[in-house]
């Protein structure tokens, strides 16, 4: 952990559609401001753990705890508080195309805040110039990069300055060149502000680049196998699920 104490605990948790079981019994703990990626292949849940970990879907099992607090448990208004501290990037970045890109980060401030047109205003240019996109406060969505629309998703993530930041595959759709820079970014970010980060990702450059800690879902038996930093993984695991994963299966 990168700083003392556990800032999420997920305890025997399950999750299902109906009477279908997409996992169950997972137990992991994020470190406070730690980067913790959730891995494992196409279909394993990954997404799905995330809608249970921000409020979007209660679980058919288990707690998910924010701080010592068990979010589904407690009263309708202690979730909204502890939902207004997460920061989320969508995989498409999910910007309002009709909205500027200021328009766009301005959003949850002018919803959320009592701050004035002018203070909004401040802290919209001060959130764009720190993941690279000052002087386009005025573009559309549909008139910037793919790249720039994801940092743009990200400036307004981090709007309300959330003690968490949830991406949801943050690399997908994006080149290379785009992905690292995305990846240095988070780096970037976690440590000016602090932020606890928790990434949905099977990139594997993003996992080995960024990754503090991790959990692997296994689609075959429906639960976790593992959980550790995944360089300390590909060297120490045994697992072959686990080592074809992390290696795309170019070694045993």
């Amino acid at each position: 952990m990168t700083e003392s104490g556990s800032h999420i605990i997920i305890s025997d948790l399950t999750m299902a559609y109906g009477d279908f079981v997409v996992m169950r019994d997972l137990n992991f703990t994020i470190g406070r401001g730690e980067v913790f990626i959730i891995m494992g292949g196409s279909g394993c849940g990954k997404s799905t753990l995330m809608r249970h970990m921000v409020g979007l879907k209660e679980p058919a099992r288990g707690q998910v705890l924010y701080d010592g607090v068990s979010f589904w448990d407690t009263d309708p208004v202690e979730q909204d508080r502890i939902m207004r501290n997460f920061g989320i990037l969508y995989q498409s970045g999910a910007l309002w195309s009709s909205l500027t890109v200021a328009e766009n980060v301005a959003l949850p401030l002018g919803e959320y805040t009592n701050l004035s047109p002018r203070q909004i205003q401040e802290i919209v240019s001060l959130k764009l110039s720190l993941v690279g996109l000052a002087g386009f406060e005025e573009f559309y969505p549909s008139e910037i990069s793919g790249g720039m629309r994801k940092r743009a998703g990200l400036a307004r993530a981090m709007a309300l300055d959330p003690d968490v930041l949830f991406f949801d595959e943050p690399s997908a759709g994006l080149d290379p060149v785009s992905a690292r820079l995305l990846d240095d970014l988070i780096l970037e970010l976690k440590d000016s502000l602090g932020s606890t980060v928790v990434v949905v990702t099977h990139e594997l450059a993003s996992i080995f680049a960024i990754a503090d800690n991790s959990v692997f879902l296994d689609p075959e038996t429906r639960t976790m196998i593992t959980t550790g930093n995944p360089k300390t993984l590909l060297k120490e695991s045994h697992d072959p699920k686990v080592r074809k994963f992390l290696t795309r299966g170019e070694s045993s």
